[in-house]
């Protein structure tokens, strides 16, 4: 790939992302072969002003080794080094941008309820950390091509044609092409706007239908807001949590949740690929799950917390968009999220409920946010996907019609 236009995006990710302050420490989170890249961005980052540049390299081979081959008991500890970095986070608040690469069977063959119930201890001992920084700080998730993860969207190509061919479409999906932060100031004004017409029409309830067997409705908070593209922290600064993103999105009620959603891509979750599932709701909370592949992960990930099988998400995204346009399956939530309408399970979002810098973390769960050690998004939109909604004040709006925005 061109370097010019890598560093263009190096610096779309560092700039429009995650868009560090004059003096403020970055962390950045890589696989060891996306050292180059690595390196583009923490220049960036510096050439932005930042204090210091810290690397942190993660790999899902030595990830996979360790559940393994390590004791239970072990593998669910929070180790003194990453607890000492988690507390130097939550006191100065980095930047933090994330390079994906994963693969996303990396982690098949490990016994998942091991996996489950180590991962369930250790996030818990990080959730204070992550509750701490909430909000109050700029974070960025970009994708970066691994040679595991191009293979799998690509399988006709050579390793090295796969990975060349994966970066045309990242770049392309990102809007990085051309001059990557004046596109990207268009998309905000454009996102921003479709949000406003949403907030001013003041949904109680949205219900899907579709013909694969979706039939859902959820609650929304009076309070909720519609966010998309460019946030702003509590700080006052303004990022882009994620690159690329289509979505426009709120974060529904606690407890207002019945029927069925029918999954329209695969998910990989935590490097294990789950595909053709559906999840069943009552009374807000997920009951059933089905899945031809990865039955035990799903059942494994709703139970990870007593509010892991509470929807934490809703977005909004019309089958038109550019990512859905390209007719890619990328196996990789990033991505796959923004081609399609989604929800996500667990966590919600603070800043999804009007002047939500007024409230305390009890008062926005008692409003109705949801609160879990995980946040994951699964795609359920489609080519005949029909979501209505109700006003607080009783109106009746198509919101989509076979599968595209009708507001």
């Amino acid at each position: 790939m061109d370097k010019i236009r890598l560093k263009k995006y190096a610096e779309l990710i560092v700039k429009s992302g995650a868009n560090p302050s004059p003096g403020q420490a970055v962390v950045i989170i890589a696989a060891p072969e996306q050292f180059e890249f690595t390196r583009m961005v923490a220049e960036e980052c510096y050439r932005s002003g930042a204090s210091q540049v810290v690397v942190n390299y993660t790999d899902m081979v030595l990830d996979k080794l360790a559940y393994l081959h390590q004791d239970e008991e072990l593998l669910s500890e929070l180790s003194p080094w990453d607890r000492a970095r988690w507390q130097w986070i939550s006191e100065k608040f980095p930047a933090r941008i994330w390079l994906d690469s994963d693969d996303p069977d990396g982690m098949d063959g490990i016994d998942q309820e091991k996996y489950s119930r180590a991962f369930a201890k250790k996030v818990k001992e990080i959730k204070p950390f992550r509750n701490i920084i909430e909000n109050r700080h700029q974070w960025c998730i970009a994708a970066v091509p691994g040679v595991e993860w191009a293979v799998k969207v690509f399988p006709e190509c050579t390793p090295e044609d796969a990975v060349e061919k994966l970066w045309e479409a990242i770049l392309e999906a990102s809007r990085a092409n051309g001059d990557p932060i004046a596109n990207w100031d268009e998309h905000n004004k454009t996102v921003h706007a479709r949000c406003a017409k949403l907030n001013a029409l003041k949904f109680k309830t949205l219900h899907y239908k579709s013909s694969n067997g979706t039939d859902f409705t959820v609650g929304l908070m009076k309070e909720g807001i519609f966010c998309g593209a460019a946030e702003t922290d509590l700080n006052g600064r303004v990022f882009n949590p994620n690159i690329p993103s289509e979505e426009v999105f709120t974060t529904p009620r606690k407890g207002e949740a019945e029927g069925v959603l029918v999954s329209t891509k695969p998910l990989s979750w935590q490097g294990t690929l789950i595909e053709n599932f559906s999840i069943r709701f009552e009374n807000g909370k997920a009951v059933e799950v089905k899945a031809e592949k990865g039955q035990t992960a799903l059942e494994k990930m709703i139970t990870i917390d007593e509010n892991a099988g509470f929807l934490g998400e809703c977005a909004l995204i019309g089958k038109n968009s550019p990512i859905n346009n390209q007719g890619i399956l990328y196996y990789n939530t990033l991505f796959d999220e923004n081609a399609s309408c989604h929800v996500a399970l667990g966590r919600g979002f603070d800043n999804c409920v009007e002047d939500y810098g007024k409230y305390s973390k009890e008062e926005l769960e008692k409003l109705g946010v949801n609160d879990s050690v995980i946040h994951v998004d699964f795609m359920i939109g489609s080519d005949d996907l029909e979501i209505t909604g109700t006003t607080y004040d009783g109106r009746v709006i198509k919101v989509f019609s076979d599968g595209e925005w009708s507001i």
